[in-house]
């Protein structure tokens, strides 16, 4: 299995690839992940320019860690498979499919990635893939595209395609997003793949965007897409854990190795019962903190 497949991606900031100043140095803002994105953002008429920023940009820059992802422009156009041997030659990281609604969409593109690395002479399997899922038929056949394939390591909603196929808008309440919110991580779950949230636009509104992101965290996303580096502070915040869960979740995951040992199968821990099936969300508690460097200790 590629070791990124389970990295941590708690926020994913797009930048548009038709700007170079947007993609030259934008890790010192310490995303996890940044989505070089040659469709929407990208004018019809620059899509050659664009790409041409993104090969040199991903030959040339140091990105020191984080993590790129290009979203490509749509199976149904012409552009997305050079857009593809752009991205693998220069030595992506992940291929993000837009506005896919199937497995065979996904398997498409893992063809022409696999014939990239190829091409390129890049280590095979080293390109990853996610899929967008921006309307109801794709929300509904989430969980086969979570299947579709060993490259794809997570799945992503686009609410504004999405609401606008709903027949509706975004509200700023959640409730138009709520049903896909859940059947998509429910989907990536037991595929055991991960799922992303979608952007939150109007940037003067961060009590807003905090409540929405706290919201997700809520229901289990492994972290949201941005479009401003104003927004990854609050995303790490909210998605780092604090030094008493830390706490909590070592003495749990230390209680249930000792009490397991001795025949016991339940027991309390700081006044709450605890038994096994506390065990691996306690170490996923210690995973995450380490991977976001609050936690130092042996997992």
């Amino acid at each position: 299995m590629n070791p990124n497949m389970k990295r941590l991606r708690r926020s994913m900031m797009f930048l548009n690839c038709q700007k170079p100043g947007l993609i030259k140095d934008p890790y010192v803002y310490a995303p996890d992940s940044i989505m070089l994105d040659l469709e929407d953002a990208v004018a019809e008429k620059e899509k050659d320019a664009a790409r041409y920023s993104l090969y040199h940009a991903l030959q040339e820059i140091d990105y020191r860690g984080v993590e790129r992802v290009v979203r490509i422009n749509g199976l149904d156009t012409d552009l997305w498979i050079e857009d593809i041997r752009c991205s693998v030659a220069g030595g992506c990281d992940s291929i993000r499919i837009p506005k896919t609604e199937t497995a065979a969409d996904v398997k498409k593109v893992e063809a022409a990635v696999a014939a990239a690395e190829k091409e390129f002479g890049v280590e095979e399997g080293r390109t990853l893939i996610m899929a967008a899922l921006e309307s109801a038929r794709g929300v509904m056949n989430a969980f086969e595209i979570c299947q579709s394939s060993p490259r794809l390591f997570g799945i992503a909603l686009s609410g504004g395609d999405y609401t606008k196929d709903l027949q509706t808008t975004i509200s700023g309440t959640g409730v138009e997003l709520m049903g896909a919110r859940q059947h998509m991580i429910i989907a990536a779950r037991a595929a055991g793949v991960q799922c992303f949230d979608t952007v939150y636009t109007n940037l003067n509104d961060m009590e807003g965007f905090r409540k929405d992101v706290e919201t997700i965290h809520t229901m289990g996303f492994d972290g949201k897409s941005i479009i401003n580096p104003r927004q990854i502070p609050i995303v790490h915040e909210i998605y780092t854990p604090k030094p008493k869960d830390i706490i909590f979740a070592e003495k749990v995951v230390h209680e249930i190795d000792t009490k397991k040992a001795q025949g016991i199968g339940v027991f309390t821990v700081d006044g709450k019962m605890i038994d096994i099936a506390f065990y691996d969300g306690a170490k996923r508690t210690l995973a995450l903190a380490k991977a976001s460097g609050v936690y130092k200790g042996d997992l």
